[in-house]
């Protein structure tokens, strides 16, 4: 896993390590040699410079690539300098960088490769004035763009952006920061790598999960072994208005392909003969209905998750008066790990809060933005702008782990928080809330680690997404091509 701060704390890192360990100068000095060591130069190069310390990173930059023998200039939006930026664009000036300061005619296109040192992470608010036309036309410009420690323009925070520089690629310098994955991120950065220049860690921090980090998941398995060992898991969910048969097929065999014994998948009776003919390795079992929705009755409810190790419930089954009734039955009174997603979510936000203090079972709950708005009661604009800190908040106030979902997933349990930055815009289509579900109940089957399940499920859903993107496009893919990865994904894990 690395390690994922705050603006605030990679200040308070940053802060620690000038005043114990390497001053200020070597630490600017280490940042620009990190960026130069992380590309391929060639042809012509343009450093576009602020007035911060962001810029001197820039200067430094281009004194090592003149010295190197490549063809350097400097862009100044302003004849400012912070103290140790000026320091080293005294030091580019010697070695002969050539200097200009933007006066709104410049031609950007003549350029390989231009340098983005506008603004660093403390950025925040908008961008405007000659610093939004520069970037605008570094956007449209012909070479590729390389931004210093966070494009330009993007919040080091939350990722958020109206007008921000967009890279091939982004080199972050000390640690990830927040910003580098939230929201509009991945929007504005193709490509981002860390470089660790000796910056001491002295706050606490996020983690961002690598295929690696997921290998104690899948053990070796054991010959002499059958099914039940490796775990009976229920899906709940459909009705009549929402029967969506093929999805929740593919929901049931994405649980089959992460490693579980066998997915039972629950459905109203009335359902049950419009989905069985999708199912070739699942089992199935009918719930008693009316007008095509699940109604509860406490012995056909248990005889339905009866020897299951996780359940995973409400896609697809609309709404009913009766669902509350199931759900709350089901926290009260079940002691496996209960995911809740889609229509589950919905049922949930509007029932009394104190479900979560008297529940039994494990949640785990698996919401959009939108769903988790209903759930917190909090504008969902409030929510962007601090998504980490309400997710946490909310997972530690009710002791449940949250999936937050989004363009990258934030899973927390109120005491760590997890970043997964797989997935792709191919996955914005039907059912690939359903496959992440799947994967992370199938994961259930066989492990007892709630959390780990549920940061893995995120990642190998994202990952396998990413790779039926590759092979399809991202227009024409669907959620059935997602499951249809997760088997190379899980072989790369156990390779590891």
């Amino acid at each position: 896993m690395q390690k994922i701060l705050t603006v605030e704390s990679m200040r308070l890192c940053d802060q620690h390590t000038i005043e114990n360990f390497i001053d200020s100068k070597s630490l600017m000095q280490k940042a620009g040699e990190a960026v130069f060591e992380c590309v391929d130069w060639f042809g012509k190069i343009l450093i576009v410079c602020g007035k911060g310390n962001n810029a001197g990173d820039g200067y430094v930059l281009a004194t090592l690539l003149k010295k190197h023998g490549f063809e350097v200039e400097i862009l100044l939006l302003v004849d400012k300098f912070s103290e140790d930026g000026k320091n080293f664009f005294e030091l580019s000036t010697k070695a002969g960088v050539k200097h200009t300061v933007y006066n709104g005619i410049f031609d950007f296109n003549k350029y390989n490769f231009i340098v983005d040192c506008i603004f660093g992470t403390g950025f925040c608010g908008q961008v405007d004035g000659s610093a939004k036309e520069v970037i605008h036309k570094m956007n449209n410009a012909f070479g590729q763009i390389i931004s210093v420690d966070i494009n330009s323009g993007l919040n080091g925070d939350n990722g958020l952006a109206i007008e921000a520089v967009k890279s091939a690629l982004t080199v972050s310098i000390g640690f990830y920061k927040t910003g580098h994955f939230l929201n509009n991120a991945k929007t504005y950065i193709k490509k981002i790598i860390n470089k660790n220049i000796d910056i001491q860690l002295s706050t606490p921090y996020y983690n961002l999960i690598e295929l690696c980090d997921l290998k104690n998941l899948f053990p070796k398995r054991e010959e002499n072994t059958n099914k039940g060992n490796y775990g009976y898991v229920g899906i709940l969910g459909g009705s009549y208005e929402y029967s969506g048969a093929l999805k929740l097929a593919n929901l049931s065999c994405s649980a089959l392909r992460s490693g579980c014994g066998v997915s039972r998948l629950i459905v109203p009776n009335s359902i049950a003969p419009s989905v069985a003919p999708y199912l070739l390795e699942s089992t199935l079992f009918g719930l008693k209905d009316k007008n095509g929705k699940a109604i509860f009755d406490k012995d056909n409810i248990d005889e339905a998750i009866k020897g299951l190790k996780a359940l995973a419930i409400g896609m697809g089954w609309g709404e009913s008066e009766e669902y509350e009734k199931i759900l709350s039955y089901l926290i009260l009174n079940k002691e496996i790990p209960i995911l809740i997603d889609a229509d589950g979510l919905n049922t949930l936000s509007k029932m009394d809060k104190s479900i979560y203090k008297n529940a039994k079972s494990k949640l785990i709950l698996t919401p959009h933005l939108k769903e988790f708005e209903r759930l917190c009661k909090i504008p969902l604009n409030e929510i962007k702008c601090k998504p980490i800190d309400y997710a946490l908040s909310f997972a530690k106030e009710n002791n449940v782990i949250l999936l937050l979902k989004g363009s990258s997933t934030i899973i927390t349990d109120g005491k760590e928080v997890y970043i997964v930055n797989t997935g792709c815009s191919g996955m914005a289509t039907a059912g690939s809330g359903d496959v992440l579900s799947g994967i992370i109940v199938g994961l259930l089957g066989f492990t007892k680690d709630v959390l780990t399940a549920t940061y893995g499920g995120a990642y190998i859903n994202g990952k396998a997404g990413e790779l039926a993107e590759k092979n399809i496009n991202s227009y024409s893919m669907l959620s059935s091509d997602t499951v249809k990865q997760i088997q190379n994904v899980i072989k790369s894990i156990i390779e590891c």
